[in-house]
């Protein structure tokens, strides 16, 4: 008796209900697949995400604040430039603008107290490094009032400050030219003015050997750099009232160039000192016309060499602003020399 084959394939009657399973597998296996390539797409997408909200909002406690800032206070801002935030702004004047708006914002968790010492201390540390010597020692010895662990430290530092800020203040400053009271005229005693000016930098000088904290070191250099250039900008101020004016000048800022060669502001002092020998060469062409008789090709080739000299010596740095402005004075400086004629002068 011959069994009959039995057959696997399915029935016209369960083809439908297979490929309605085999289309709802497929469409699983599909959304699957997608799920495992999307979602770590998503997950960095919004980790990275979080992590930018978090960079650019505000500080969320007084801690961070301090840690930033207590990382920036050792710098040497005399060689190097202040350190910035995320932002580009400098980070002494950051840290003092978060630790304002984070008072402002918490000012009832804040209403205790019990971070008064260290707030006013962090002030302290931020304003001394903007110049704001006598407002820094208040606020040092306002946390010494607060802290026992502070205070000497603090006392120490307002101590400091304020005799910088004293120092300060002898003598001349640089006017501010759109100040509302109005400018005061520079006086022409040459020795009077120098006399106050090397009176502040015998002061400054004396605290430098006396700090014992290296940020302060900086600091003073900083003030002492200042009042060479106060010395140096008066002499080019005044030069065409006094006697030998122009010499003096030239001596002030080459004075300033020598002194602080190893400052952030040395290529400044060089343009500065590059822009006063294009005056002059300047002045000479007016002075004495190239087509007059009376024109030196000889004086006017010393001013030209030292000027193109300093201005190629700046551009040759890259990456720092003196180089565009260097370059855009050479080039205006070259351009003034194409009146000479060319038997006269040779470029």
């Amino acid at each position: 008796m011959t069994s009959k084959p039995v057959s696997i394939a399915p029935s016209n009657q369960d083809r439908p209900a297979l490929r309605r399973r085999a289309c709802r597998a497929d469409l699983t296996f599909l959304l699957a697949c997608v799920a495992i390539t999307i979602l770590p797409t998503l997950g960095c997408s919004t980790f990275s995400k979080k992590q930018i909200e978090a960079q650019y909002s505000p500080s969320e406690g007084i801690l961070e604040i301090v840690a930033v800032l207590r990382r920036h206070v050792p710098d040497n801002t005399y060689r190097f430039p202040p350190a910035s935030d995320f932002s580009g702004r400098n980070v002494y004047r950051a840290s003092l603008l978060r630790l304002e708006s984070l008072e402002r914002a918490e000012v009832n968790a804040m209403r205790s107290g019990y971070m008064d010492d260290v707030i006013a201390f962090a002030k302290a540390r931020a304003l001394e490094r903007l110049r704001a010597f006598d407002l820094a020692a208040q606020q040092y010895r306002e946390s010494a009032r607060l802290s026992i662990e502070l205070g000497p430290v603090a006392l120490e530092s307002a101590l400091i400050c304020e005799q910088i800020d004293r120092a300060i203040k002898i003598g001349i400053d640089l006017g501010d030219p759109f100040a509302e009271v109005g400018v005061e005229p520079l006086a022409l005693d040459t020795s009077r003015v120098r006399m106050g000016l090397d009176e502040r930098i015998a002061q400054l000088t004396r605290l430098l050997e006396e700090v014992r904290d290296d940020h302060y070191r900086w600091i003073v250099q900083e003030e002492i750099e200042r009042a060479d250039w106060i010395r140096a900008e008066y002499a080019v101020a005044i030069r065409s009232v006094v006697r030998d004016g122009t010499l003096l000048a030239l001596q002030e800022l080459q004075r300033v160039v020598t002194r602080h060669g190893a400052s952030k502001n040395r290529l400044q002092h060089l343009l500065r000192l590059a822009d006063f020998y294009a005056t002059l060469g300047r002045e000479y062409l007016a002075a004495v016309p190239p087509e007059s008789l009376s024109f030196d090709p000889a004086r006017f080739r010393e001013l030209f060499d030292a000027a193109i000299q300093l201005y190629e010596l700046v551009a040759s740095h890259d990456g720092r602003p003196e180089k565009l402005v260097a370059t855009r004075n050479l080039e205006a400086f070259l351009a003034l020399t194409l009146s000479i004629d060319a038997d006269r002068f040779d470029r």
